[in-house]
C-alpha cells in the first residue's frame, strides 16, 4: 500500500518558533515572539492552498478551546481549495452522533466528498470540564464506543435505533447522497482506546514514538482487530525538519530549542502532568522534561514535546534521511503520515521539494 502524506492546519496560530498546542498555544519565546501569524481564514487559506499545490492529500485540523473550531474553519476553506481533503478533529462527547453524521453529510455535499473525521476522546480533565464533561477516562471511551456505533449505524440505508448508557437514538437515518461516509481516524494509547479502535475505526493514529514502540502497538491492535474480523490502516503524527543536509536540519532544531525558556518548559510540563491521556504520558516520558539527549532514535527528535502537547516528536535530517525514516515506519505498517512544521507554509515546501521528492523517486508515494 502506498504512502498517504497529509499536512496540518495551524488553527491556533503559526510562527518561526514552536507554537504550543493547549493552554500555552499562543506563547512563543525568542526573536519571533512578536511575529505570530494569527489563524485568519486568509492565512489558513494560504496554508491549505500550499498543501494542495504540493500534493498533500489532506490537512489535519485540531480541536480544543485553544484553537478555532475545526468544522467551521474547514468548511470555509473547502471553498478556497478544489482537491484537498480536510481531516476534522472533534470531541465525540459534546455533540449528538446523529448530528455529527448530519454535519458530515452536509460537508461531503458542500466540499465534493473531501471530509475525513478524526475522533478525539480527550484526555485533559481541566479542558473536558470547560465543556461540562466530567466523566472519567474509561467512561469517556465507553461513550466514544457508543458514539461510533451510532455514527456508523445512522449512515446505513435503514432507520436506526440504539439504546445505550450514553445515547438513546430512535428512527435515525442520514442520507449521504452521492458521497460515502468519511473515513474515521482515531488515536489513543490506553487499553480502552485500543479496544475502540479495533472495533470501529478505519485508521488508527499514533504519535511519533520510536519504530520499536510503534511496531509493538501495531501488532497488538492489528491482532485485536482481527478478532473482530476487521483490518485497519495505520497512521502516525509527526513534525518534520527536512533540509538539504543533516547539519542544516539539526542546526534548525537547535535554534528552535534555544528559543524555549526554562520557565516555559516548566509551565508546559506542569500542564501535561495533569493529563489522563496515556499517549501524552508516553510523549512526556520520551524526554522527561530534559533538554539533553533529545534524539531518542535516529533522526527522531523529542524537542517539540517540551512545550507542545500531543505529537511531540519531529523527524530531523537531510531529505534522504527523513525519507529513510518514513520508509522505515511504512515497512512497519504505517501508510498515513500527518506531518507539520513551523512555519507551515515554508516547511511544507522544504519537505515536499526534498523528502517527498525522494519518496516519489522510490515509488512509495
Amino acid at each position: 500500500m502506498s504512502i498517504h502524506l497529509h499536512w496540518y492546519l495551524p488553527t491556533n496560530g503559526d510562527s518561526r518558533e514552536i507554537v504550543g498546542s493547549g493552554d500555552d498555544s499562543d506563547r512563543v519565546a525568542g526573536p519571533s515572539a512578536n511575529r505570530i501569524r494569527p489563524p485568519t481564514i486568509d492565512y489558513l487559506g494560504q496554508v491549505a492552498r500550499t498543501a494542495e499545490l504540493l500534493g498533500f492529500e489532506a490537512v489535519l485540523t485540531p480541536t480544543g478551546t485553544w484553537c478555532e473550531d475545526a468544522w467551521i474553519t474547514t468548511a470555509a476553506l473547502s471553498q478556497t481549495t478544489s482537491r484537498l481533503k480536510f481531516l476534522v478533529a472533534f470531541r465525540p462527547g459534546f455533540i449528538s452522533p446523529t448530528l455529527a453524521a448530519h454535519q458530515a453529510a452536509s460537508f461531503q455535499r458542500v466540499s465534493g466528498g473531501r471530509l475525513l473525521l478524526n475522533i478525539v476522546t480527550g484526555g485533559d480533565p481541566v479542558e473536558q470540564a470547560r465543556y461540562g464533561d466530567h466523566l472519567d477516562h474509561d467512561e469517556r471511551y465507553r461513550r466514544t464506543d457508543e458514539f461510533l456505533r451510532v455514527l456508523r449505524g445512522v449512515s446505513d440505508d435503514t432507520s436506526f435505533d440504539f439504546a445505550g448508557d450514553h445515547y438513546r437514538i430512535e428512527g435515525a437515518h442520514i442520507d449521504y447522497g452521492d458521497w460515502d461516509p468519511p473515513q474515521i481516524f482515531f488515536g489513543g494509547a490506553s487499553p480502552a482506546a485500543e479496544e475502540v479502535a479495533a472495533q470501529y475505526v478505519d485508521v488508527y493514529l499514533a504519535w511519533g514514538e520510536t519504530p520499536g514502540q510503534i511496531a509493538e502497538r501495531i501488532e497488538r491492535i492489528r491482532s485485536r482487530a482481527a478478532e473482530f474480523g476487521r483490518t485497519l490502516e495505520f497512521g502516525i503524527r509527526l513534525h518534520v525538519i527536512s533540509r538539504d543536509t543533516s547539519e542544516q536540519a539539526w542546526a534548525h532544531a537547535d535554534r528552535l530549542l534555544a528559543g524555549i525558556s526554562d520557565d516555559r518548559i516548566a509551565a508546559a510540563q506542569q500542564m501535561f502532568a495533569r493529563t489522563e491521556s496515556v499517549g501524552q504520558q508516553r510523549m512526556t516520558a520520551l524526554h522527561g522534561g530534559r533538554t539533553a539527549d533529545l534524539e531518542i532514535s535516529p533522526n527522531l527528535w523529542a524537542g517539540y514535546g517540551l512545550v507542545r502537547g500531543g505529537a511531540g516528536t519531529a523527524l530531523v535530517g537531510s531529505h534522504t534521511e527523513v525519507a529513510d525514516r518514513i520508509a522505515e515506519y511504512h515497512q512497519l505498517g504505517i501508510n498515513h503520515f500527518i506531518l507539520s512544521g513551523q512555519p507551515h507554509i515554508e516547511e511544507a515546501f522544504w519537505f515536499a521539494e526534498g523528502a517527498k521528492a525522494v519518496l516519489h523517486e522510490r515509488g512509495l508515494v
